[in-house]
């Protein structure tokens, strides 16, 4: 087989990427430490590592698995047909960004206050100091 008929072949699934390559994209938007997808699936580092890299590939029963873990279909994963994993959409983004500004917000509003305080016993210090 000559590298045009491969290239030609892979091209033949959705995405183009090899079974290592979806293994390591979901496993990356699941944002798992690969000891700790390892670990979830029952194999060791280095199997998931050589899975990952494609120097071997797992057996049926760990497809399964690891489309569980990693929250996608064993179609996508073998073949890379449906529904690709995402990442955090940008709604959830959004969220989490507007949390953390009225956080700031808050924490802002007490140093204010607290400075106020402050502000207010150094002048009752100052006048008792004076008279």
């Amino acid at each position: 087989m000559n590298d045009m008929t491969a290239n030609t072949s892979a091209e033949t699934y959705d995405d183009g990427d090899t079974l290592g390559g979806r293994i390591t994209r979901a496993r990356d938007l699941a944002t798992l430490k690969l000891e700790d997808a390892a670990s979830r699936i029952g194999v060791t580092d280095e199997t998931l590592a050589e899975w990952e890299t494609d120097r071997s590939e797992p057996r049926a029963n760990k497809i399964m698995t690891l489309a569980g873990v990693l929250g996608v279909s064993p179609a996508w994963l073998i073949s890379g047909a449906g529904d690709a994993p995402q990442s955090k959409s940008l709604a959830i983004a959004v969220d989490e960004m507007t949390g953390e500004i009225n956080r700031l917000r808050d924490l802002a509003l007490q140093i204010t206050a607290s400075v106020e305080i402050l502000e207010n016993r150094l002048a009752t210090l100052t006048r008792v100091a004076n008279d």
